[in-house]
């Protein structure tokens, strides 16, 4: 990290660490972390005060915060650790079985997909992976991908916001009105939107949304939610039934009641979240993440440059604050990322996606265009 950067003693990253890797976890300011800690102490000054009181109001309070800032009622979202979790959720529940399909694209994160797998060979349903074209070009032509592969069983079309391994921003919202025309269901991992896309849940006109809050808007880690719509929270079932399941009262909402009261956990990183909302906003902020995306437009100009590789999309509509970008077929991706942090502390993930090695580099505000030298300096060393 780079100490002409004001950010840089804002985040808790070590300072010798050429930080390039916020999407797989993110990274959280010291404003938001010390208020997470706090909430933590608050716990432990008085437990039983504050679960079995305060908890309540609290978290309301909180899920009225993020409300706000994802463009959803408060009782259509609830607060869960990961967007792993909001897909568990959601694949374990849907009334699907024998004779019934659901559709995913060839960009899906690993574990989401293995999610849909492990209810299909439950249920019996079909959960079928369809191929986007490559590169891709026209986002009317990953629609129209999704609907050739369409037959009289899809209940269900499963899809990245913003895709994991190959950091590409599908064009939910035309997919989503589609569906809905046409009776289907749609299910949408947003691990990596928030804090790095504009998001307004209601008006993108989704069934079922999850996203991660600890990636790109930096809240702590284990904050992230479930947004159902009113008239599609009845197909949710909760996968650990506590109080709030057949609770006594009218509740918050079926999603919060059924979905997010597992019983005793630490809520802090739920409770901190409009912390991180409140420094996402900060015009300082907003200015250090506006020139993210070129930065990262950069980087993967100069590293097809490097390789001579095609990319695997054409125009900067495709990526945000994320890109991925290509490798020479024959690299090792192992020993490339292990070379990277080794001899020069670089962390950056290197991957494979349908047979080809990516680098994957994440621009937050924190980082400098030194820091993209240096991984073009590193890289031209390694591919060497």
């Amino acid at each position: 990290m780079d100490a002409a950067n004001p950010f840089t003693a804002q985040f808790l990253i070590d300072p010798r660490v050429t930080f390039l890797n916020h999407g797989s976890f993110g990274a959280t300011p010291r404003p938001v972390h010390e208020r997470y800690q706090a909430w933590q102490r608050e716990l432990e000054r008085q437990p039983v005060l504050f679960l079995g009181r305060r908890q309540t109001a609290l978290l309301r309070e909180a899920r009225g915060a993020l409300a706000g800032f994802l463009g959803a009622a408060p009782e259509e979202l609830a607060y869960i650790v990961n967007a792993t979790t909001g897909v568990n959720i959601v694949s374990r529940s849907l009334p699907l079985g024998p004779g019934d399909e659901v559709l995913m694209t060839n960009h899906e994160y690993g574990a989401c997909e293995r999610a849909w797998q492990f209810a299909a060979s439950r249920r019996g349903f079909v959960a079928r992976t369809v191929t986007l074209p490559d590169p891709l070009v026209d986002p009317a032509a990953v629609v129209e991908a999704l609907w050739t592969a369409v037959t009289p069983r899809t209940r269900v079309l499963f899809l990245s916001h913003l895709t994991s391994p190959t950091a590409v921003i599908l064009p939910a919202e035309a997919i989503c009105a589609r569906a809905r025309a046409e009776g289907i269901l749609t299910v949408i991992d947003g691990a990596h939107a928030p804090g790095q896309l504009a998001l307004n849940l209601n008006a993108l006109g989704v069934d079922f949304y999850t996203g991660n809050l600890h990636k790109w808007l930096c809240a702590p880690k284990g904050s992230a939610f479930l947004y159902a719509r009113h008239d599609r929270q009845h197909l949710l079932e909760p996968l650990v039934v506590s109080w709030g399941f057949a609770a006594d009262g009218p509740g918050e909402s079926r999603l919060v009641d059924h979905h997010e009261m597992w019983g005793t956990r630490d809520l802090a990183a739920f409770l901190a979240t409009p912390e991180a909302i409140a420094f996402h906003r900060d015009p300082a902020w907003t200015q250090a993440r506006a020139g993210c995306h070129a930065l990262a437009a950069e980087a993967g100009r100069r590293i097809l440059a490097l390789t001579g590789q095609p990319p695997h999309f054409i125009g900067e509509r495709w990526f945000g604050q994320l890109v991925g970008v290509p490798l020479p077929p024959q690299t090792d991706v192992a020993a490339l990322k292990t070379a990277l942090y080794d001899r020069y502390l670089i962390e950056v993930p290197v991957l494979r996606w349908s047979g080809r090695p990516f680098i994957r580099v994440s621009v937050q505000g924190y980082n400098t265009a030194a820091e993209i030298d240096l991984l073009l300096t590193a890289l031209e060393d390694l591919l060497r």
